[in-house]
């Protein structure tokens, strides 16, 4: 059956569908509008006449779903790139519209495949929504922002499943609940009792199992607690790589983390603005000085190497043994330059856009007690990347500097993903960022505490290390893949009898 509306009426009730959806994630955590919101795409798609049609749905869907969502890009490439807004504002569109991309292949897929009742079309839709999300965040060196698992954080029922299947494993089920409130609504109008029965019953079970298995834990505290400060220096980026301000930005951090002493004290990526062996031997030793007068260790993110050859790394120093890790999965147009791009990069003043990408597996920390696995901004996107450093590791901890998108949606869309790396691996996650969001997560994937962005304060706190291993530590994303090829096991095999 084909939609009975203009061709160009459809795709505009798609995109304002999925510029609703942003409203599923952080901060505004209205968790269960995405089951309705998406619900209502998979509602146009059961209505479409074949694969180009459902791929425009898809696409007008992912637009106003990442137009809204990934906003802040904008923000990166005008204010802080420098980039003419005209330039700025279509790259933004055309680095959205590559995102839809994918919700439009899955959506075309659906409307070219879908066939049966409806436990085979809900299974087919969250199949293939899952597949190329997860694809998404691969291809081209990845991009798993927006992940719809991640709307179901805490106090979602769905989070419950993070620690067995991961985020892909929880948008599954989430797009399948919303094939079932689809169907629901569906019937419903069609006031036809019967069909009710079977999305009810399965949308029951994906909540009630959620709801019961909330208390799980799969994970035991290890050790003494340890005192941790996270610092947030709150430096303007405008400003933070002026050599002249380079005193002005020891300076915060000295006074910080003098006026909050802690077993870990902890500063963001790159909170020191310079290469580690410009700085000057007195501030090293200052430092140093300061951990050992706690008995403990100070971990703080700055540049490692020369003018050619450099990485953004994360150093301690302290009572334990001087110990590096150097960011392995680097951003894209930020910290390096993709072949056939330095052009585009000529055009923005982003300074050491060339960095230099660490091994892919590195051994925790071993500090304060702990060891803590290190993870540099955007790192912590990638959950099967984290979790190289379990289960040896007892803390997850992450030095972030977004003051690269200003006061806008990627803050809270960053912890949100912080929280869901907790829940997977059942490990407490500790935030220390330049602007925000500086927190403490625990293991059960909630904010314990957190810094109000754009203020230059310390977060205290007593930080328990666990050990043990998740479902999801010891079989990565494979649960949810292979869960979701079993899916569509029965479509493949119907096309062929």
């Amino acid at each position: 059956m084909s939609l009975p509306v203009s061709r160009f009426v459809w795709p505009l009730v798609a995109a304002a569908l999925g510029a609703a959806s942003v409203l599923a994630f952080a901060p505004f955590g209205w968790f269960a509008l995405v089951w309705f919101s998406l619900g209502g795409l998979y509602l146009l798609l059961r209505q479409t006449s074949g694969w180009r049609q459902g791929a425009l749905l898809g696409f007008a869907f992912g637009c106003g779903w990442f137009g809204v969502g990934t906003s802040w890009v904008f923000v990166s490439l005008s204010v802080f790139g420098s980039l003419p807004p005209i330039i700025a504002g279509i790259a933004t569109l055309l680095f959205c519209a590559l995102l839809a991309m994918f919700p439009a292949l899955a959506s075309g897929c659906f409307a070219r495949w879908q066939r049966g009742g409806f436990l085979a079309r809900a299974a087919l839709f969250a199949a293939l929504w899952m597949l190329f999300e997860w694809a998404r965040s691969w291809v081209f060196t990845g991009f798993p922002w927006l992940s719809l698992g991640y709307s179901q954080s805490p106090p979602s029922p769905l989070a419950a499943y993070a620690s067995i299947v991961g985020v892909y494993g929880v948008s599954l089920l989430t797009a399948f609940l919303a094939a079932c409130v689809a169907e629901i609504f569906a019937t419903a109008i069609r006031r036809q009792r019967l069909p009710l029965t079977q999305p009810l019953l399965w949308g029951a079970a994906v909540l009630g199992l959620g709801y019961l298995t909330a208390d799980l834990r799969w994970t035991e505290p290890q050790g003494a607690a340890v005192k941790v400060a996270l610092l947030q220096g709150n430096v303007p980026q405008d400003l933070k790589w002026r050599p002249e301000k380079l005193t002005d930005s020891l300076i915060i951090y000295s006074e910080l983390m003098r006026a909050h002493p802690a077993e870990l004290t902890v500063l963001p990526e790159t909170a020191i603005p310079a290469f580690l062996n410009q700085l000057p031997r007195p501030y090293l030793e200052m430092l140093l000085s300061h951990a050992l007068a706690q008995q403990g260790d100070l971990l703080f993110g700055v540049a490692v190497g020369d003018g050619t050859h450099y990485a953004n790394a994360a150093v301690s120093i302290g009572v334990s043994p001087t110990q590096l890790y150097n960011k392995s999965h680097l951003v894209p147009f930020g910290e390096f330059v993709p072949p056939g791009f330095g052009w585009f990069l000529n055009q923005m003043r982003i300074p050491m856009s060339s960095f230099t990408a660490g091994p892919d597996r590195q051994a925790p920390m071993e500090i304060a007690g702990q060891k803590v696995a290190v993870n540099i901004c955007y790192e912590d996107v990638f959950g099967a990347e984290i979790i190289r450093a379990l289960p040896e590791a007892t803390i997850l901890v992450n030095l972030s500097n977004t003051a690269w998108f200003g006061d806008s949606l990627a803050q809270p869309q960053h912890l949100q993903i912080a929280q869901m790396r907790a829940l997977e691996t059942g490990r407490p996650m500790l935030r220390a960022t330049n602007t925000g969001m500086t927190a403490v997560v625990g293991v059960d994937g909630k904010v314990q505490a957190a810094l109000p962005p754009f203020t230059r304060d310390a977060l205290v706190a007593e930080v328990q290390g666990y050990s043990g291993t998740t479902p999801f530590v010891r079989w990565g994303n494979w649960a949810a893949l292979l869960f979701s090829f079993l899916l569509l096991l029965p479509m493949a095999i119907a096309r062929k009898t």
